[in-house]
């Protein structure tokens, strides 16, 4: 909806935003040209546009096909420079890091732009593996890494690895980032939104601490209180998520000692216990060959699960109320063709996942639920 966004936009930098994040593959490669439309009236110095090489395919990976990706984002977003440039998802391997971004010249054609001052600042985003994040960065002398996109959040400051054993703890990302004087951006700030969906019980302690503030403004602030913060990004989809975050940042009242201690004893070590299934709601995995709704089904588990209300044994005294609310709040939620047990295992999903969550598995264990 190009209105919406437009409004979205204007309210946004009315109100002090002055960052915005893209890619190419955002909302099916649809993403770079509302930002453009967006942003085309306001004035191009008071705003900052980050996008990515997003070359995943092979088949973008050539340096002519990633060279033309680069200069798509530059005609879509209708600038004649890119002010933070991102090497996209960094962190599967050595090999793919190499193949994306050294052997087919892409790194000395990018060095190149941004000595032209047509990429002001050079970076990449992080999902991975701790050896290639390690060796990444080890690359500073030689590339001279201007930010470095991160996960962080109050769960996954000590918890990512438990969550998802392909990720790794922000404690460490951060301290690495700090020792060599980088600047952090930081995602999923929400964890995909588990963090502005706590579990009732939880929610409601959060609330009795500050009633003014949101569930979701105890996480804004824990992403903006560390040192060396350049900047915290937020997919906002409605006004009220706009309006919502821009209470928490104007201006940012940044966590204390003991505030940030609260939520990794009492808040994070209570919701790792629960043993969701570590989905950000990110839609990386989508859209499904055969139509699964693989994020919505995820997403209907995991809230269940997080309000105690999943079915258990057939013993138990609510399970008959409890399984018809679990089945109707699942057929609202994803249509039945698009439920778990359509699901035929081909696996097109499951590289494109930043969790590297096991999504057949996972899928077809809910299918098993709920027959």
């Amino acid at each position: 909806d190009q209105d919406m966004i437009n409004r979205q936009v204007d309210y946004a930098i009315e109100h002090g935003v002055n960052y915005f994040d893209t890619s190419p593959v955002y909302c099916q490669g649809k993403s770079e040209t509302c930002t453009g439309i967006a942003l085309k009236k306001h004035d191009r110095k008071k705003v900052f546009i980050a996008t990515k090489l997003s070359n995943f395919n092979p088949a973008t990976q050539s340096h002519e096909a990633s060279v033309a990706m680069y200069h798509n984002s530059l005609k879509e977003l209708q600038t004649d420079y890119i002010d933070y440039y991102l090497l996209h998802a960094v962190g599967g391997s050595m090999v793919e890091f190499n193949a994306r971004y050294v052997d087919n010249g892409m790194m000395d054609f990018l060095m190149k732009e941004r000595r032209a001052g047509r990429i002001r600042n050079l970076g990449f985003s992080f999902h991975g593996k701790k050896e290639v994040f390690d060796e990444v960065l080890a690359l500073h002398d030689q590339y001279h890494w201007d930010f470095v996109q991160i996960e962080l959040n109050y769960l996954d400051w000590d918890y990512a690895d438990e969550i998802s054993k392909s990720n790794v703890d922000a404690s460490y990302l951060y301290a690495e980032l700090q020792e060599k004087g980088i600047p952090a951006v930081i995602m999923e700030p929400l964890l995909g939104g588990r963090l502005a969906n706590l579990p009732n019980y939880l929610a409601a302690e959060l609330k009795s601490h500050a009633p003014e503030r949101s569930v979701a403004s105890w996480a804004f602030r824990y992403a903006g209180t560390p040192e060396g913060v350049l900047t915290v990004l937020s997919g906002m989809t409605y006004m009220e998520h706009l309006k919502d975050n821009l209470l928490s940042y104007c201006p940012l009242e940044p966590l204390s000692k003991q505030e940030q201690e609260y939520l990794h004893k009492s808040v994070a070590d209570r919701i790792v216990g629960l043993e969701n299934i570590p989905s950000n709601d990110c839609k990386y995995c989508m859209p499904c060959p055969y139509g699964i709704d693989i994020p919505a089904i995820f997403v209907h588990y995991n809230k269940c699960k997080n309000e105690g209300t999943l079915p258990r044994e057939n013993v138990d005294a609510e399970y008959a109320k409890l399984r018809r609310n679990y089945l109707i709040g699942l057929d609202r939620a994803v249509p039945r063709l698009r439920q778990a047990d359509h699901c035929i295992s081909c696996g097109q999903c499951e590289p494109h996942c930043p969790q590297s969550i096991r999504i057949p598995r996972e899928l077809r264990k809910i299918s098993e639920f709920v027959e």
